[in-house]
């Protein structure tokens, strides 16, 4: 019988193959009683499996070389990290002894106990965190249950992997990597959100991929025809005729119109009046760079230079951060690339003791790098002396305040000065920018246009701390509006007071990578884009067909609507260019 499951969609594309399922060897434990001594051979049991699949990793991150995404290697990392935390390793040996019970499930209850906590975080990406503990239990429990994690989805020799849509509760950086050497048409999990590693990682490999499916590995049979609409977030379990027949010829159209939008990777982005558009990519790792360059972009608006602190015990030295953001800036070959200093906040270990209240506003971000100046300091310097080897731009997040923005400058005079009296060159003119990313910033941008070179506005948690909506809990998710009027007054407020001093202001979120939004924006006056590099095409594509003479008076009309719904229908109607009367 046919049926529809839905999720989010995080990789655009539509995949028709059939189910593949990945076992949840979790789900399978059973409880069993020892006596003493064979308590300690569970503890060795355990100890070995532990042993067996940090090795495993090791092998697995050594064998992809440079053929995985870069972004693989920094969860296969965390993952090696949790493998060594006592609160995973030593823990359920202390109830194995207490309860007499078989290392599966003393296992199993302490990974409850610590993705309890996980949830107590408010930072999403944090938060998402809890899925990579449960993929490290999951495979220590498949070691310690004689199926290692080590095997791919078998399938006949009739059956091509292209066919084969993979179904799991989850996918480990492990399992991608393995994956990496073949052809699955797509992935699907019971769990993930837009932060998870799962998403990311879809993204950078242009797979289509749901995630976030409630039962999906349950509710799916082996073997089942289904159809993957990544745009959508719907996956078409068992479809009739009528319905194949239907996504086929949407697949194939899809196909052609992004072979189609590849052809325009070296068309400047100039809108029909002759103004010309920036359009710069967001990455994470040294190696997106790369991909950038090959999707077009015409520099980084955007280098997250947190995912080189995250999965990892300590902090990156200044040489170790200056290698990273000199290979980026040396791969761009002169085009400009803007280094936003760390996005951290709350407690990144599994240290419960200091659990945040709440580190989405806590003390995260630029607030964490004045409270840590020797570490903000050492990145300081690192991204100064990255600067000699190209146009670097150094951007700070989440300023609020203006004594927060003297003080980083001052941090950045003091990192000159060091410099100049270790005598390492950089670049003297360096430009400094502040990103745009809470409501006060909006309200009272002023105060950045007289200090700042440059600003970038981050639509995510402007959205989400203007309406008080945390995007990745699902029971509030749907209040989650980037079309909502006050949120759209703060970006226009924003937009049009940079334009007004003459200040380059460009949007790094979400919205500026969606086609749909890509006239507004440019009728709102922004002339800067950044998004992830599979969102260039599309972007471009709606900057060369848009005409921002004619934009403009249709969007100052958006801008004086009071609703929600009201918004929405003349944004789609600018969209299609079809004028109100």
């Amino acid at each position: 019988m046919s049926f529809a499951l839905h999720g989010l969609g995080v990789s655009e594309g539509i995949a028709i193959g059939r189910a593949r399922l990945m076992s949840h060897a979790i789900r399978e434990v059973a409880h069993l009683t020892v006596t003493p001594r064979q308590a300690e051979k569970e503890i060795t049991r355990l100890d070995a499996a532990f042993n067996a699949v940090r090795d495993e990793l090791a092998r697995l991150k050594e064998g992809a070389g440079g053929s995985a995404p870069s972004e693989l290697f920094v969860f296969i990392d965390l993952h090696v990290m949790f493998l060594s935390d006592p609160e995973l390793t030593e823990a359920p040996k202390a109830i194995i002894r207490e309860k007499r019970c078989n290392a599966e499930w003393a296992l199993v209850r302490q990974m409850e106990h610590l993705v309890e906590r996980f949830e107590q975080f408010e930072d999403p990406y944090l938060r998402e965190r809890k899925y990579d503990v449960v993929q490290v239990v999951e495979r220590v429990v498949k070691e310690l249950m004689g199926h290692p994690a080590r095997g791919l989805p078998r399938q006949g020799k009739s059956v091509n992997e292209e066919d084969l849509v993979v179904v799991a509760h989850d996918l480990s950086p492990a399992d991608t990597i393995a994956f990496k050497a073949h052809n699955f048409a797509a992935f699907v999990t019971d769990v993930g959100g837009a932060t998870s590693h799962t998403a990311i990682l879809a993204r950078s490999m242009a797979i289509p991929a749901i995630v976030g499916v409630d039962q999906a590995r349950a509710l799916v049979r082996d073997g089942e025809w289904l159809i993957v609409d990544g745009m959508r977030g719907v996956l078409i379990v068992d479809p009739d005729e009528r319905v194949l027949d239907e996504y086929q010829i949407r697949k194939e159209q899809h196909e052609l119109e992004r072979a189609k939008l590849k052809r325009l990777r070296s068309t400047p982005a100039e809108t029909l009046d002759g103004v010309g558009i920036s359009l710069l990519a967001n990455i994470e790792l040294p190696g997106d760079a790369k991909g950038a360059l090959e999707a077009g972009a015409e520099g980084i608006g955007l280098f997250r230079t947190e995912f080189l602190f995250l999965g990892r015990g300590d902090m990156p030295s200044e040489d170790e951060q200056f290698e990273a953001y000199r290979k980026v800036v040396k791969t761009m070959e002169g085009r400009p690339v803007t280094i936003r200093t760390f996005d951290l906040g709350g407690d990144k270990s599994l240290d419960t003791q200091r659990t945040p209240t709440n580190p989405a506003l806590g003390r995260r971000a630029i607030r964490l790098s004045l409270a840590e100046p020797r570490m903000f300091q050492t990145q300081l310097r690192a991204i100064l002396r990255a600067s000699r080897f190209g146009k670097v731009k150094l951007l700070v997040p989440m300023l609020s305040h203006a004594q927060q923005i003297d003080a980083m400058l001052a941090a950045v005079e003091e990192a000159k000065t060091g410099l100049r009296n270790d005598r390492i060159a950089f670049d003297e003119a360096i430009e400094v920018g502040g990103m745009i990313e809470v409501p006060c910033a909006a309200l009272a941008i002023n105060m950045f246009l007289k200090r700042l070179d440059f600003l970038s506005l981050g639509t995510n948690d402007l959205i989400q701390y203007t309406l008080a909506i945390d995007r990745s809990d699902e029971q509030v998710a749907s209040l989650y509006d980037p079309l909502h009027p006050a949120v759209l007054m703060l970006v226009a407020h924003a937009i049009t007071s940079a334009v007004k001093s003459g200040t380059p202001i460009s949007v790094c979120g979400e919205m500026a990578g969606s086609p749909k939004f890509t006239r507004l924006f440019l009728g709102l006056g922004l002339r800067i884009f950044s998004m992830h590099p599979s969102q260039i095409p599309g972007v471009k594509n709606r900057v060369l067909q848009a005409d921002t003479q004619e934009l403009a008076p249709l969007v100052r009309r958006i801008l004086r609507l009071d609703e929600t719904p009201k918004v929405v229908e003349a944004v789609e109607k600018l969209n299609t260019m079809e004028k109100e009367s």
